[in-house]
């Protein structure tokens, strides 16, 4: 899944990972549209074994106003927007961490994540239904609810 809507590109000047107030955030419309998200989840009793999320402030917020379980953050769907000489490393990071999920799993992360992965462009809080083949995902659906 791609994070809920945060206005702008990229992040500020000065971007700290551990200071939130030094990143491109959620708004209250981001806020909303994670929590619809989760809720529609709920309501078609679709559980999650598994939430996973980048360090950054606007999927972890994403990922724990989904309400869908603990949220783990894991540095290997850290956004590379800013260095794509990490593209490669990250992804094959990812990959592997995903090969070693069981059950179904809620990823929260960033653009150029899912783009590597998948190949695919996502908005704003769309999820993509995935399965792993070969060296990428393959994706099966998709799901965007935008309040």
């Amino acid at each position: 899944m791609r994070h809920a809507v945060a206005p702008g590109t990229g992040d500020p000047a000065g971007f700290d990972v551990t200071d939130c107030a030094t990143q491109r955030n959620l708004d209250d419309r981001g806020r909303a549209q994670a929590r619809a998200i989760g809720q529609a989840f709920r309501d078609r009793g679709i559980p999650f074994d598994t939430v996973l999320s980048s360090q950054w402030c606007r999927c972890a917020e994403t990922a724990e106003l989904l309400g869908l379980g603990a949220v783990q953050p894991v540095p290997a769907f850290n956004s590379f927007f800013a260095d794509f000489s990490d593209r490669e490393d990250r992804t094959a990071q990812a990959l592997d961490l995903i090969d070693g999920l069981s059950g179904r799993a809620m990823i929260v992360t960033h653009q150029v994540n899912i783009s590597a992965l998948t190949g695919r462009s996502t908005r704003s809080g769309e999820v993509l239904v995935v399965r792993r083949a070969g060296d990428t995902l393959e994706v099966l659906g998709s799901i965007l609810i935008d309040p």
